[in-house]
């Protein structure tokens, strides 16, 4: 077997590791619409998508947010959310994970970012 043989077949292995390590969005009810504001507690610009740890009246929850490439080309910068700032969340919950969201939409510092 030659190198570049080895490396396809390495690769062909890699895929289905990488595809599991993503969540699907069926994950999330998309009957039930959350507009919730707080202040951001923490917040990740990562991959595959970025959070953040927002803490409103009732409880802090976990919003997912968009792949930080997104994010960036849309406007909302790493600098943006930071801890403290308040920030409007729109979105799903996560149907087993009470505590987490998707964000389809954020409004920091006076803007309003759509993420899907």
């Amino acid at each position: 077997m030659t190198r570049l043989h080895g490396f396809a077949i390495a690769a062909a292995l890699a895929v289905p590791v990488v595809a599991l390590a993503h969540h699907g969005w069926s994950e999330y009810d998309h009957n039930q619409v959350l507009k919730l504001t707080g202040t951001i507690e923490e917040a990740g610009y990562e991959h595959p998508h970025g959070h953040i740890k927002l803490k409103t009246p009732t409880k802090v929850w976990i919003a997912v947010l968009a792949p930080p490439s997104r994010m960036d080309s849309r406007g909302l910068a790493k600098d943006m959310l930071k801890a403290g700032a308040t920030a409007t969340v729109e979105g799903y919950p996560n149907k087993s994970k009470p505590e987490e969201m998707r964000a389809e939409r954020i409004t920091v510092a006076g803007k309003t970012v759509e993420l899907r």
